[in-house]
Order: C-alpha cells, then structure tokens, then sequence
C-alpha cells in the first residue's frame, strides 16, 4: 500500500532537488523502467520515448548485449577506474575504434580522454586548439549549443544559457550559421569576407568549432557546400576546424560521424552522448596527430576514459558497426519520418515546417506556446519528446535508431495528432 501511495510522486524531488532540474517538470512521472523505446513509469504505464536520453541512447534503452558484456566485465571484477593508466577494456576500444571507424574512413586521430561529458571535450578541444596555434578567439555560430561550462558557454548562443554564467563568456566571436539568413544567402562569404578583412575587427581564430546539425538551436542541418567551404576557410587561413558531433554523431545521421556527407576532414571531432552505447558517461577528443602537443598531465580529470563505458563502447562498435546494416536502415527510417513529418506540417493549421537529416528531425511549429501545448499532449498520450530552438518553438524528434516499425509510427501518429489537438 505504501509502494502504491508513493507511485509517481513528486515530493522528495520537489522537496530535496534543486530548482535547477528541468526534464522532470516537463515530464511529471516517475520513470522506473525501460527497453529499446519504451519508457515504463511507476504505475506500470509505457511511453514511446523519442528524446533518447537528449541523442545519448542512439541504440535504445538497455541492450541486451551490452547489459551482458557489462555484466559480465563486472562479474570478472575488470578495472572500472584507472585514471588515465593502461587497461586492458581501453586498449580493446581504441583498437576497435581505429579499425571500425576510423581507418575504413581514411581518417587518422589521436585518442584524448577527458573527462566525462560532452562540455569536458568540448572545453578540452578548445584549450588544445588555443595552445596548439597561438591564438586565443574561437568563431562559433549562431544558434550552436557546446555546453554551459565556462569555456563552452563562450561559444554557446542562447542567451538563457548564457546570462547564467554570472559574469561575460569571453573568447568567442559568433558568425551567421547556414541559412541564418535565408536559404539563398551563403554566410560562408561573409565569414570569408570578415577573415581577408584586416580592418574587419575579426582576428584569426584558433578554430571554428560547429555542429553539422545544430541540436538544441532548433535542428538546423548545414549544407554540404557551407561546410566544404568552411574547410577551405580554415585550411587557407591555418584555422582548426572542430566539429562538435557530440548529439548528430555515433550513427543518428546515418553515417558514424556526421560530417561525412561532406567529404570533410576536421582537425578535432567531439564525441559523448551514444558513444557509450548503453547511456553511461564516456567522452572522447579526436584530433589529428600533429596536433598532440600536450605535456604529461596538461590537461586531466579523474573521470576520464570511464572503463566500464568503454567495454559496451566496444560491444556497440562490434554489434552496429561493422558491416553498413544500421547505416541502412537509418536512411531508411530518416526518409519515412521526413515524408511523415512534411505531410503532418501542410495538414496542419499554422506555420509549421520540418527540417533534419538521418533520424534528427525538428518541426518547427513558428512560436514557443504551440509548441509546449503539443509537446505536453503528446506526453498525456504516451509519447516523450522534447523542444529545442532559440525560443523553444522545434519539437526535435531523436527516437532511437533501432526502434522498430510499430513503435515509431505509433509514436509519428501521437505526434500528429497532438498537432491538430492545438488547432
């Protein structure tokens, strides 16, 4: 009886939690379970989840495989912290990786494990990319989210984000994103334009740092030719060029890494959320070579290279990577949820429009109130999902890249329904 009073209830965390959490105000249950795209609350109710974790659960909840290769390392009482020190389950991944990922790409990188979460890569590459050339600005776009650690808030544009820091996030210039100012007008020109300018105000940067589809901006994806030409800038001008694949990489496009539409090469990629597998903490900087000038210990954490991580790290690199499988059957679905989306925003009343790649969709639905309404009768009829954009106004659609048929389309028609329930 005491189990049934208790279920779903909120009080300890409105209680004991700080203000500061934010998903279980948007979502109030208590979630308890969950497999594949399922999402089970305390009352036993499911839910089709199409946030997967903010893109940190591309494979879905609690693979079986990796459970057991977890289980299994545990049961064998395998290092689970060491530091940065030699390990049996850190030489197994970085050999898998270089072998799966990297040398059939024609790519070369150094592994650098920082701490665990997508801001630590992200204020790890910037420290490299400073000490590496000199310089001290970074250009970052507009709408592109990195973190909100100091140094990643710097290059991070929603002003909410960044009027918290307490004091002005310095060292960043920000520059128009693809299409930021319409479909026909290439900003690349005008960055072109800023950097050959010695009067511009611009001074050369140490790196351009982007996402390929900016996620919490509001699902903006980039062209191939802008970001070809952003290469050219940076190849041209001795800029590091990083790209920040830490939500749009680990296969959520369709290919592993999220630039390689793009035939680009960048000097620093940025990888956390899925690389995991399974939604434990594992980040990851990749950068070329010639760029590993750090000095023993330069830059640490105690949490960096988390070895159970990197044990269903491998399990997923083994399972998904290596024949094209998953890459095939996300183009697949990409292309169905695309139709399905176009189809629910022309039906509707409104402004509505979708844009992605892969399985990284958003509908935007024009202002931030239209879309919380839906967003909060989708989840009264069983499906989570979240919005993004510089106001709110995307709902961005991240299901797992291994849910099945039924599951995504009974969530699509959840969603379009809640699009037509707001009128």
């Amino acid at each position: 009886m005491l189990q049934e009073s208790r279920s779903n209830s909120l009080s300890a965390f409105e209680t004991l939690e700080s203000n500061v959490r934010s998903y279980s105000r948007f979502f109030p249950v208590v979630f308890k379970k969950a497999a594949g795209a399922i999402l089970e609350d305390e009352t036993g109710r499911e839910f089709i989840d199409f946030l997967s974790g903010a893109g940190v659960l591309n494979y879905g909840h609690n693979d079986p495989y990796f459970l057991s290769d977890a289980i299994e390392y545990l049961q064998t009482n395998g290092i689970i912290h060491a530091l940065d020190m030699a390990t049996s389950a850190k030489r197994e991944f970085m050999e898998c990786f270089d072998a799966t990922i990297l040398r059939p790409r024609g790519l070369t990188y150094k592994f650098q494990f920082c701490g665990p979460t997508g801001a630590n890569a992200v204020e790890a590459a910037l420290k490299l990319a400073r000490k590496a050339t000199g310089r001290y600005s970074i250009i970052s776009f507009t709408n592109g989210y990195h973190g909100v650690s100091l140094g990643a808030l710097a290059v991070t544009g929603n002003r909410y984000y960044r009027s918290a820091a307490g004091l002005p996030p310095t060292g960043a210039v920000f520059m128009p994103y693809d299409k930021y100012w319409g479909a026909g007008n290439d900003t690349s020109e005008y960055i072109a334009k800023m950097l050959a300018d010695v009067s511009s105000g611009v001074d050369l940067p140490a790196a351009i740092i982007l996402e390929t589809i900016q996620g919490e901006g509001g699902i903006n994806p980039a062209s191939k030719d802008w970001l070809q030409s952003l290469e050219r800038l940076c190849r041209k001008h001795d800029i590091l060029l990083i790209v920040d694949d830490i939500q749009a990489g680990c296969g959520r496009t369709g290919n592993f890494f999220s630039f390689e539409f793009a035939d680009i090469y960048p000097d620093i990629v940025l990888l956390s959320k899925s690389l995991s597998g399974c939604g434990l903490p594992l980040s990851l900087v990749l950068l070329k070579p010639q760029l590993d000038v750090w000095q023993p210990g330069e830059h640490s954490g105690t949490f960096r290279g988390n070895n159970l991580a990197l044990v269903t790290a491998t399990t997923a690199l083994r399972k998904y990577w290596t024949n094209e499988k998953l890459s095939a059957c996300v183009t697949e679905t990409g292309r169905i949820m695309n139709e399905r989306l176009r189809q629910v925003a022309q039906n509707s009343r409104g402004s509505f429009s979708a844009r992605g790649r892969g399985m990284m969709w958003g509908l935007d639905c024009g202002t931030s109130g239209v879309a919380e309404n839906i967003v909060h009768k989708a989840f009264e009829d069983g499906l989570v999902i979240e919005r993004c954009g510089a106001e709110g106004q995307v709902i961005k659609l991240l299901p797992p890249l291994t849910i099945d048929w039924q599951t995504l389309q009974c969530g699509l028609d959840i969603l379009d329904k809640a699009v037509h329930a707001d009128g």
